[in-house]
């Protein structure tokens, strides 16, 4: 919303070079410096992993009735389905939309996803992969009785959703801004991220984020850039299908 209004001051090049085109916006006045990838979470007790979908669009499928979960009113939940919409189209995501709302158990927070999943409440629930590998590294009290699965072939479901960063063009401390958005995509800065609680995904190559999380060169996510995002629609139909 910040840049459709022109509030942002372009980037340096420096800055911008650091972190592949499709996770900042091709006007460049702003850029992404962390990464969540969509994944589905399951519980092998109710679901096999030869039994998962292939695809994200499938889990509106009669089959999976009362068998997925996930957080409607989350900007998590609503950037996936930004997503969809730019790959799919809007017929398909409204028919995607009404699909998903039959089948599913909706929660407030994708930290309830992942409990209710861990509790055998519900067989599957969408979710960004860093809420399971904190909780793994933390004590595995609310994961250790389910394991990730990721989307691939380019899947909506494979979507990479960013964090991002820009400088305000009439704010007061631009210069400093500046500065920070830069050491933020800089090596030094990505390691702090890699090293960080956050768990997500570091974007500038040179950094990978380690750890016991699946490696970001093994993800295959759409390509769909974040200038293609649509988040106002995205409100407007999830608002149609009656989950906001």
């Amino acid at each position: 919303l910040v840049d459709s209004r022109d509030l942002f001051k372009p980037l340096a090049k420096t800055t911008l070079d650091r972190i592949p085109a499709q996770y900042r916006p091709n006007d460049g006045h702003w850029t992404g410096f962390a990464g969540r990838s969509t994944v589905l979470v399951y519980n092998p007790s109710l679901v096999s992993e030869a039994d998962l979908p292939t695809s994200l669009l499938d889990l509106a499928d009669p089959q999976w009735a009362g068998k997925v979960s996930f957080s409607p009113t989350g900007a998590d939940f609503q950037a996936i389905v930004a997503a969809v919409l730019a790959l799919e189209g809007e017929e398909a995501t409204k028919t995607w939309l009404a699909g998903i709302k039959a089948n599913g158990k909706t929660y407030q927070g994708n930290n309830v996803v992942l409990k209710s999943v861990n509790a055998g409440e519900v067989a599957t629930g969408i979710i960004y992969h860093y809420y399971w590998d904190r909780d793994q590294e933390e004590s595995g009290e609310n994961s250790s009785n389910s394991k990730l699965y990721f989307f691939g072939d380019k899947d909506p479901g494979a979507f990479v959703s960013t964090s991002g960063a820009g400088v305000l063009a009439n704010g007061d401390h631009v210069t400093d801004a500046e500065m920070f958005v830069d050491y933020l995509t800089s090596a030094e800065g990505q390691q702090i991220i890699a090293d960080s609680y956050a768990l997500e995904y570091t974007l500038n190559p040179e950094v990978p984020l380690g750890r016991e999380v699946k490696p970001f060169a093994e993800l295959e996510p759409p390509a769909v850039g974040v200038s293609e995002l649509d988040s106002q629609k995205v409100v407007q139909l999830m608002q149609d299908a009656g989950l906001l």
